[in-house]
């Protein structure tokens, strides 16, 4: 029985010290004022890119729910941070507001473009310009996709051109 009503004279005390605890399960969907709504967040990235949390071109994941950035009277400002597009800004346009970087999920990679000459192949060069077009056999320094500029020899002791390759085994030298 003694134990019991120590464990009642506590309970108050005990009550307080453990409300912080509860608190936020309490009042889940809100925000103390002052503070902005990280959902806020996510719905200001979720309409810039397009795309839910989790998918590709959206949010890795959902923001901290633990952050408590000052409240953003104003709409959220959102932009593209860095070449590469995979970071979303995220800031309050107000005096002393507030910026945040939101990680994206990047598209997948695209495979490399299939290599259709490679180092040592014979390849046929040609020149082309207005009205003219001459045409050589060489060999291939470099190995390349469709598109891209190699190194071209077309004489065993001529210097090395640059070519642009056309198809296999054939590359252009455009004619200023």
């Amino acid at each position: 029985m003694r134990k019991m009503t120590n464990l009642l004279c506590f309970s108050p005390v005990a009550a307080l010290m453990f409300t912080p605890l509860f608190a936020p399960a309490l009042g889940a969907g809100s925000e103390p004022p002052g503070f902005t709504n990280p959902a806020d967040i996510d719905r200001a990235v979720q309409q810039f890119t397009g795309a839910n949390i989790g998918q590709i071109g959206g949010a890795r994941t959902p923001t901290d729910r633990r952050l408590r950035l000052a409240h953003c009277a104003s709409p959220l400002m959102t932009s593209w941070h860095g070449r590469a597009g995979q970071t979303v800004r995220v800031e309050c346009p107000e005096v002393n507001g507030w910026r945040i970087f939101v990680s994206t999920r990047p598209q997948p990679a695209a495979q490399p473009a299939q290599r259709v000459v490679k180092r040592g192949d014979p390849i046929t060069v040609a020149v082309r310009g207005r009205g003219f077009s001459v045409q050589q056999s060489g060999e291939a320094l470099d190995s390349g996709a469709i598109g891209d500029w190699i190194a071209v020899r077309t004489a065993r002791k001529s210097e090395p051109v640059r070519a642009r390759i056309e198809r296999p085994g054939f590359a252009i030298i455009p004619a200023s």
